[in-house]
């Protein structure tokens, strides 16, 4: 079976159309979606101090940081001191934090799933089969950088 020429471009359309959608959701809250960012990845990584948020981010580390300050005055982090070594300081999201990323889940789910409630159920198990072996596919190779290597300097 040949591969459609314009299947790339349906992909990144869908994936635009999906991203407006979690948008839609996130949009509700009263936390900005960098700060959304912030939580997510560390909530997904325990051991997270300020610099290595910055790293995540590609942002400088007083950056992060002034994120980090943002996020801990409105009580969804806290900083901790690492047990294993107590000058360094580890990011840790609070219970509150905690509950809203769970709740901000479920509503994106919930806003995925009134879309696909628009399609018809043969569809909705095409696009699982695909949509797996697309995270199989991806999984399993390192992407190229997505900048020009013309642009790049030596």
């Amino acid at each position: 079976m040949e591969r459609p020429a314009d299947l790339a471009a349906a992909i990144d359309a869908a994936a635009e159309a999906l991203v407006a959608v979690l948008d839609s959701v996130a949009s509700r809250h009263q936390v900005p979606p960098t700060q959304l960012r912030v939580l997510t990845l560390i909530s997904s990584r325990p051991e997270t101090n300020v610099n290595r948020l910055a790293e995540l981010l590609d942002v400088v580390p007083s950056s992060a940081s002034r994120l980090c300050d943002r996020l801990e005055a409105n009580g969804l982090l806290r900083r901790v001191a690492d047990p294993r070594d107590r000058r360094e300081v580890r990011l840790v999201p609070t219970p509150a934090a905690d509950t809203l990323l769970r709740e901000l889940a479920e509503r994106r789910q919930r806003a995925v799933q009134v879309v696909l409630d628009r399609m018809p159920p043969r569809a909705q198990h095409e696009l699982l089969v695909a949509l797996l072996a697309f995270g199989r596919a991806a999984s399993e190779a390192v992407p190229e950088p997505l900048t020009d290597p013309a642009v790049q300097t030596a």
